[in-house]
Formats: C-alpha cells, sequence, structure tokens
C-alpha cells in the first residue's frame, strides 16, 4: 500500500501542479501571439527544446500548451514531422460564436433562475478584465466569466459540452485578432451582468446571445477587410 503523503509534502505537491500549470498557461500564451501575429507562419515547425531554451522553462509545459493547440486545431503533428503551425481562418473562429451563443443563451436563462441576483461573483472577473496586465489574465477572467454562467445553469450535460470547446484558447485567439482591450473585453459583459442581477431570464439569455452575435460579426467584418 502506498503510504499517504504528510501535509508538507502533500503542500509542496500542489504547489508544484499549480506552478506547472501557470507556466503551461503562459507558454501557451507565448505561442498563441506568435501564431496569430505571424512570427510562426503556417506550416512552420515547433521544435520543443529550442522553445523551451528560448523560454528558459523546462520541456514539459512547452509540450502541453502544444498538445493544448492542437486540441484546438491551432498546432497539427505528424510522426517524424513534429508539430507544426496549422492555417487557422477566421471562418473557422466565426463557426464556434453560434454554438456558444445557444449553449450559454440556456445557461444564462437557467443560471438567472437559480443565482437569485447574486452577481459578485461575475463582478469579480469583470474587475479582473480590467485591471488585467497582459492578454493572458484578461482572457483567464474573461473565460472565466462565462464559466461561473455555465456552472450556475447547474446543467451537467451542458457544462461538459462547453468545456469541450477549449474557449480559454478560442478567446484568445479572438482578442489577439480584434485587439480587444481589457476595458472594452468588461464593458461587453456589463449587460449581461445587469440582466443576471435583475433575475430576468429571458433577457440574460439574449443579452448572452446577442455579445456573441457581436464577436461574429466583428470576426465576419475583420474576415472582409
Amino acid at each position: 500500500m502506498v503510504p499517504e503523503p504528510k501535509p508538507a509534502a502533500a503542500e509542496a505537491a500542489g504547489t508544484l501542479s499549480i506552478r506547472r500549470t501557470v507556466l503551461r498557461d503562459e507558454v501557451k500564451s507565448v505561442l498563441l501571439e506568435r501564431i496569430v501575429s505571424g512570427f510562426y507562419a503556417p506550416g512552420d515547425r515547433l521544435v520543443e527544446i529550442r522553445i523551451a531554451q528560448e523560454l528558459g522553462v523546462s520541456q514539459a509545459p512547452v509540450r502541453e500548451a502544444l498538445r493544448d493547440l492542437e486540441s484546438v486545431r491551432f498546432v497539427e503533428s505528424a510522426p517524424f514531422r513534429g508539430a507544426r503551425v496549422r492555417q487557422v481562418s477566421d471562418a473557422e473562429l466565426i463557426e464556434v460564436y453560434p454554438i456558444r451563443g445557444a449553449l450559454e443563451e440556456v445557461a444564462a436563462v437557467e443560471a438567472a433562475k437559480r443565482m437569485g441576483g447574486d452577481v459578485s461573483g461575475l463582478e469579480v472577473e469583470l474587475t479582473g478584465m480590467r485591471k488585467a496586465k497582459d492578454m493572458r489574465e484578461q482572457v483567464e477572467h474573461d473565460a472565466r466569466f462565462h464559466e461561473l454562467i455555465v456552472l450556475a445553469s447547474g446543467n451537467s450535460r451542458l457544462i461538459e459540452i462547453w468545456h469541450s470547446l477549449q474557449v480559454e484558447t478560442r478567446t484568445a485567439i479572438t482578442a489577439l485578432r480584434m485587439g480587444i482591450t481589457p476595458k472594452e473585453a468588461a464593458e461587453l459583459h456589463e449587460p449581461i451582468v445587469e440582466a443576471l442581477r435583475r433575475r430576468d431570464a429571458r433577457a440574460a439569455g439574449r443579452a448572452i446571445r446577442s455579445h456573441f452575435d457581436h464577436f461574429g460579426r466583428m470576426l465576419a467584418k475583420n474576415r472582409r477587410g
């Protein structure tokens, strides 16, 4: 039988796990920004050891970041070829917004009934968006804002599907391509908070659907421009 870890050991293990997760997210943020900016062009090879040396980290968080990006098809890998940048079109991003709009409209309607007007958690995330020092922090608070509403719906199947969309990574790509500032990001979420504060289920559903329709239109405009 494996002995239970001592409290100090368990705490240290937890700290290491958190640090590793943070490193993975930071590496992923750097890689996303480079892909969107064109620093890495479609087809460019992403060599783990080279990226790790450049960023001053071990290969593990780089490997995990690449795996995350591959799961949402921003990176592709093949035997004996390694990981390479995949061309990601605005059309692919646009396709996700009607899906998120439909899912989160259902979530917001239910959340308005279950939250009882308590939007304190959402307000914390809005404050986080406004005070974000970089894109990673902004996206983290943005994704958490939406996750809180989805979780508040109490619909386990909806929650499962929502998480499968890899929302945080897609939000980062959109924020980078559209150049959304922290202040703008927070303001775009205010109507949703107001409807949930009033416990108005229909208004909350409409607000969140309108939120995603807005991003879909902006990306479409960006694509044409």
